[in-house]
């Protein structure tokens, strides 16, 4: 009798109520962004073309996170000093990483199809001068966060773009593998999905407006347009996120697995979006775990769906 008597106090009690998940501006109070060791390298004439390098110390050569921040693809929402915290935890683990800048469809030289030649130039660059700077180029993965996450993903079909693109080119970075986190990989649904968080107009900005050679936007832009990939990837999810919900992942993992991909999809209870890219919170130590220590560090050539990783 004592003892259904506790259980129904318990019941009573209820479970304990989630916290909310983090807003951006409580991301911005909570993280510490520290500053980018350098050097800065140029990769374009504007100052938002550049990339941050974050090299370990010693000789390499090094595995390689090309990193892609998020920020509704607008510069005045955010710049790559928000994955600055990400960038020094990898770079003590031992991983180098190429972090991103790039015009955002808000300032000149941005949208269609800068954004995008921006992240493919710095992509290249990498493939490029990397090795002189003892980076092994052969055990590159792309990540990316919110907006970010898309154009990773964009990185890794850029060979399946046609040549009438003026976004072609002849011989792009080769990837091991792309990790989305609270990406939003399907700009045709965003374009109506990612209204209230990113603004009425911000994809067709992206994409640009169609024309009579150039019919479909999205063909040349984006990653649900362009599967398969053709390499493993991963899309990372917050269960709680309000900005990239699961569904959007799921829905897109399902099509590229349908279409021969090799990926996994992976949803972190009790995360939201900016938790995903928080050194200091939970759902970080699960993106290590599930994506990016695995296959960074060890590099296989390619990753089964299913795989167990280390824990």
């Amino acid at each position: 009798m004592k003892r259904l008597a506790v259980a129904l106090a318990l019941l009573a009690m209820g479970t304990p109520a989630m916290a909310a998940p983090m807003t951006y501006a409580e991301f911005q109070q909570r993280v510490v962004q520290p500053p980018s060791p350098g050097p800065n390298l140029a990769y374009g004439p504007d100052p938002l073309q550049h990339v941050e390098l974050w090299k370990p110390e010693g000789n390499g050569p090094f595995p390689v996170v090309l990193m892609i921040h998020g920020g509704c693809w607008q510069t005045a929402v955010a710049k790559a000093d928000i994955m600055h915290a990400l960038a020094a935890d990898l770079m003590k683990r031992g991983i180098a990483v190429w972090n991103i800048e790039y015009r955002g469809v808000d300032v000149p030289g941005g949208g269609y199809p800068g954004t995008f030649q921006d992240v493919a130039a710095a992509a290249d660059m990498l493939g490029r001068e990397g090795p002189k700077m003892g980076l092994d180029v052969k055990r590159v993965v792309a990540v990316g966060h919110s907006a970010g996450g898309h154009l990773a993903l964009w990185l890794a079909a850029r060979p399946k773009i046609a040549k009438t693109s003026v976004l072609w080119t002849a011989h792009p970075l080769p990837l091991v593998r792309v990790v989305s986190l609270g990406g939003l990989p399907d700009l045709a649904k965003a374009r109506t999905e990612a209204v209230e968080a990113c603004g009425e107009d911000t994809v067709n900005q992206l994409v640009g407006h169609p024309t009579a050679d150039r019919r479909d936007v999205f063909a040349d832009t984006s990653p649900a347009s362009l599967l398969p990939l053709g390499i493993p990837f991963a899309s990372v999810s917050g269960s709680e996120d309000p900005i990239a919900p699961p569904a959007y992942a799921a829905r897109f993992s399902r099509q590229a697995r349908e279409a021969g991909d090799n990926e996994d999809n992976a949803v972190i209870s009790d995360a939201g979006h900016f938790e995903l890219i928080t050194p200091s919170a939970a759902a970080w130590d699960e993106v290590l775990q599930q994506t990016l220590w695995y296959d960074v560090v060890e590099a296989p050539p390619r990753v089964k769906r299913g795989h167990p990783r280390p824990r």
